[in-house]
């Protein structure tokens, strides 16, 4: 199969020839249809996280076609279309068996812990845990992207910032995830904020219903403030960086909701909260990490029904070539601004 492959971190990322996988027994082979980019795969690629050993083929947003099974899988069948989250579950765990399948204690990913969708195939274990079949109304492009930044957003803004319909959102970052929150904020009925640099990333995030700011117009907060009549319901984010996660904290009125959804990475992975403004607005700082397979139907509802549409915030499809330039380029300024970038290994 043709695959993008790492061999150093932050060095050249390069289309080959590898061997097919090999199909695990509790899982499957999928042939890969579409994958997103996503910054997260930026941070692998940089060595980030632990997680990734070299060699490594990235990518953790995917859609395609079940085209081999393990003798122990017994929930999908060659030929399904499927997706799955990006965090594949083992199901059995104290955790799992709670219902919090998206931070499973021994959790397995596509495209960090183990070989990734940049990739005409990948082998997916705990199929029956983790897949899930898609939809016809939902086509490849658009059901790769939501297996990170729309379910993680969809997890984010609804079910751990409890969004409700009048509050105030603020978006910080309009990258895949962020564009992704502001949509789903204003399906719930919010008023949605977001906070981007680029022109880009702004203009779509205002078709999509938010009021924006660019943070080269002045102080963010205050501008902020200003806005929201004392603060914002919840500030998310979504960007990952110890300044906006400040800035986000900074935002919210006494007893809002802070979602950390964006990575932190390299010399932010340890970003402090400014405990003593948590304590005095006794504010929520709250982590939000995907979601789990279980979300996924009330999420491709809503996708089929038109509620929500992701596919306007697809901007390209590119090749696997392409996309590993673009990979490359995640860390430049401006590189995910305008929508989200998906790659069709076959094309």
């Amino acid at each position: 199969m043709r695959a993008v492959l790492m061999e150093t971190f932050g060095g050249p990322l390069e289309v080959t020839e590898l061997s097919d996988p090999t199909c695990p027994s509790d899982g499957v082979v999928v042939r890969v249809a579409a994958t997103g980019l996503c910054r997260s795969d930026w941070h692998a690629w940089q060595g980030h996280d632990a997680g990734v050993l070299l060699p490594h083929v990235p990518g953790h947003e995917l859609a395609g076609t079940v085209v081999a099974i393990g003798p122990a899988v017994t929930s999908v069948e060659v030929g399904d279309r499927v997706t799955t989250p990006f965090v594949l579950a083992c199901g059995a765990c104290r955790t799992c068996r709670r219902g919090d399948q998206q931070v499973c204690e021994r959790q397995e990913q596509p495209g960090f812990t183990r070989w990734g969708s940049f990739a005409e195939l990948v082998a997916l274990p705990r199929a029956d845990v983790n897949l899930v079949r898609l939809p016809d109304a939902v086509p490849d492009d658009v059901a790769a992207g939501l297996g990170c930044r729309v379910a993680t957003a969809y997890r984010a803004v609804a079910q751990v910032g409890a969004v409700r319909a009048g509050e105030r959102l603020v978006v910080h970052g309009c990258g895949g995830v962020g564009l992704a929150a502001v949509m789903v904020g204003r399906a719930l009925g919010a008023e949605v904020y977001a906070v981007d640099p680029a022109p880009a990333s702004r203009e779509l995030a205002a078709r999509l219903g938010a009021t924006t700011l660019d943070p080269a117009d002045g102080p963010v907060v205050d501008a902020l403030l200003d806005l929201t009549g004392g603060g914002a319901d919840v500030s998310l984010d979504a960007f990952g960086s110890r300044a906006v996660a400040t800035a986000s904290l900074h935002c919210l009125r006494p007893r809002g909701r802070h979602v950390q959804v964006g990575l932190l990475g390299g010399a932010d992975a340890d970003a402090g909260a400014s405990l003593s403004l948590v304590v005095a607005r006794e504010l929520q700082v709250l982590g939000s990490h995907g979601l789990s397979a279980a979300g996924y139907p009330e999420l491709l509802d809503l996708v089929a029904s038109g509620a929500l549409r992701p596919d306007l915030l697809l901007r390209a499809r590119v090749g696997l070539a392409e996309g590993a330039f673009r990979l490359a380029a995640l860390g430049e300024p401006g590189a995910g601004a305008g929508g989200a970038t998906v790659v069709l290994p076959h094309s």
